[in-house]
């Protein structure tokens, strides 16, 4: 089975998140999106939230699981069977720090990176830039999936 593994903290979820996803599950048995628990780390989002807003977006989609872990993501990877770490690409300096971060994945264990670039037209979208628009009162629902808009 081929199984990935698409880490992140997702708060919130973004168009370029969802279109990572959609794009990389055509490419795997199963997806596992695994949002990655910092105790150092200020969410703007719950975990509960977070959890929910990516369960709703996929649930119709069933080579789709949604999960949270704590630690190094190769050793995650290694817990739930995953072959392949995926990740998304927005623009160079996303390629340089990645590529790093692949690199010593790959370095720690025999999990390969996959990249893919974010759609044209959704490049520009970061969940920092959400969560900036957001706090400012602006018009976020442009931004992210419907199962974000909080009402």
């Amino acid at each position: 089975m081929r199984r990935a593994l698409f880490p992140g903290s997702f708060d919130p979820l973004t168009l370029g998140h969802y279109d990572i996803i959609k794009r990389g599950v055509t490419l795997f048995d199963e997806l596992v999106i695994a949002i990655g628990i910092n105790a150092d780390k200020k969410y703007m989002f719950s975990l509960e939230e977070r959890v929910n807003f990516i369960e709703e977006a996929f649930k119709d989609e069933p080579k789709i699981k949604v999960t949270t872990y704590k630690g190094m993501t190769v050793d995650f990877c290694k817990k739930i069977d995953a072959n392949f770490i995926l990740r998304g690409l927005r623009n160079p300096a996303d390629f340089e720090f990645e590529k790093a971060i692949a690199h010593t994945n790959r370095k720690l264990s025999e999990i390969e990176t996959v990249f893919l670039l974010t759609s044209s037209g959704k490049s520009y979208i970061s969940s920092s830039i959400v969560r900036d628009v957001i706090r400012n009162g602006g018009d976020y629902t442009g931004l992210v999936p419907e199962t974000v808009v909080v009402k």
